[in-house]
């Protein structure tokens, strides 16, 4: 598929508009998301990043959903994306937010090498990455407990989603999870794991994603970090997932 740089932009603008977020956009940031968008899709063909490949659509359900939660962060945060896939929200947050820090981790180290790649082409200098599995990294004291916030898109469900997270997360700051239509019941499922972990006031943000007729509901999980996280978690993954909190 050959994209036009120029409608491409338009319906950038046109998105971003709908949904309240037009002012993230200048000329540069638009033209650094046309070339996330190509190069996304050509990287595509060679492995799995997205099955989301129209334009519009990745407009919509990449950049602009991710580009809802830039608000939840202070200027010049420090944070960690956990399992960050193809770059979600890593990159968006990136272009649209030049003052925040982020650590993108996954545990697949051709996703890191495109991110890492697509951050260095795009002039994201804020974006840094690790090859790591999350419960892994969370017991090294140099990553332990030194974020300001842990962000997840679409990696597990809660109970195990916190216990990956929240030990990155330092005493004030919070972890964000942009979660789907079972957020309610996850989070309500999750309250004990979230405790034990250190967390507090647990509470779902709910943004709208405007999309020509199609109004989507995206829920993001905020949670508090109150406490320490004791030391005996995160466990290791097989423990997590068979026995979440």
């Amino acid at each position: 598929m050959q994209l036009k740089e120029a409608d491409f932009i338009s319906e950038l603008t046109r998105v971003f508009g709908e949904n309240g977020l037009g002012a993230m956009l200048s000329k540069e940031r638009c033209e650094k998301f046309f070339s996330l968008t190509e190069r996304m899709l050509e990287e595509n063909e060679k492995y799995n990043l997205t099955a989301i490949t129209e334009p519009s659509k990745i407009i919509l359900n990449h950049y602009a959903d991710c580009a809802l939660i830039a608000s939840l962060f202070p200027k010049g945060a420090r944070i960690i994306d956990v399992g960050c896939g193809a770059g979600f929200p890593t990159l968006p947050l990136a272009i649209v937010r030049e003052d925040l820090s982020i650590l993108a981790v996954d545990s697949t180290a051709k996703r890191i090498s495109y991110v890492e790649e697509s951050a260095r082409i795009l002039g994201l200098s804020g974006v840094t990455t690790r090859v790591m599995r999350a419960e892994d990294g969370a017991k090294d004291e140099n990553m332990r407990e030194k974020f300001d916030f842990a962000t997840a898109r679409a990696v597990a469900e809660l109970r195990v989603l916190s216990e990956l997270c929240l030990p990155f997360v330092k005493v004030g700051g919070k972890m964000i999870a942009m979660k789907g239509k079972n957020a309610e019941f996850e989070l309500a499922g999750a309250k004990r794991a979230i405790t034990i972990l250190g967390g507090k006031d647990a509470k779902i943000e709910s943004f709208e994603l405007v999309g020509g007729d199609e109004v989507l509901t995206r829920p993001v999980v905020v949670i508090k970090k109150a406490a320490k996280t004791p030391h005996a978690y995160p466990r290791a993954y097989a423990q997590i997932s068979k026995k979440p909190l």
